[in-house]
């Protein structure tokens, strides 16, 4: 059975409402599978996506579109282990995640 999430496309909306994410900095912390991060790089975002899951990274990688391989990153990490990176970033998104 295939999973339709957001056929209206209602999160996108409410994304576009948020920022104009064109050409911003982005971590999203609890990325999973990364369907909200081609949602972000779709509307212009340089995104670094974060799940703690390794499978589910894998996954996304597998999964990225060419065209946004110029904007997306995945990594294996944790939301409380941010504070040793050196970068920065203009948001941080946190959806859907536990």
């Amino acid at each position: 059975m295939t999973c339709v999430v957001d056929p209206e496309r209602n999160e996108v909306k409410a994304l576009r409402r948020i920022a104009a994410w064109r050409g911003l900095r982005v971590i999203e912390i609890g990325c999973g599978d990364g369907r909200l991060t081609l949602r972000l790089a779709a509307l212009g975002a340089r995104v670094l996506a974060i799940d703690p899951d390794a499978d589910a990274i894998r996954g996304a990688r597998r999964s990225l579109p060419e065209r946004f391989a110029e904007r997306v990153r995945y990594r294996v990490g944790r939301a409380g282990r941010l504070f040793g990176r050196k970068e920065s970033f203009d948001l941080a998104v946190f959806a859907w995640a536990l």
